[in-house]
């Protein structure tokens, strides 16, 4: 009887940090309105784009936790790569790219 209280409380444990997803991770309405996805990959988060002309590209990779984000992101029309960022706020995720952390870029995605 105890083995199983003890069992059903691991599991219950277990359960619950398989919930514990970083809010970047999801479905976002991007500025131009396709849809992409981001998911843990690796180490980092990868964003992928699920609607649109560029359906299926992976646009970028970021790494962070607790609603901040770094790493690089990629305009598919343009093909360049930038550094970016992503800072989560409610359903709101705001996404920058830089040209040498000078020149900036930045639109607002919203949770889907």
């Amino acid at each position: 009887m105890i083995r199983s209280l003890i069992l059903a409380g691991a599991l219950a444990v277990i359960a619950g940090t398989a919930h514990a997803e970083e809010p970047i991770v999801g479905n976002w309405k991007t500025a131009s309105g396709e849809t992409a996805v981001i998911a843990a990959c690796g180490g980092s988060y990868c964003v992928t784009l699920k609607t649109g002309k560029y359906t299926g590209r992976k646009i970028g990779t970021l790494a962070g936790t607790g609603g901040s984000y770094a790493g690089e992101i990629t305009d598919p029309a343009a093909d360049k790569t930038y550094s970016g960022s992503g800072k989560v706020s409610g359903n709101s995720l705001r996404m920058q790219g830089c040209v040498l952390k000078v020149l900036c870029k930045s639109q607002t995605w919203t949770r889907l």
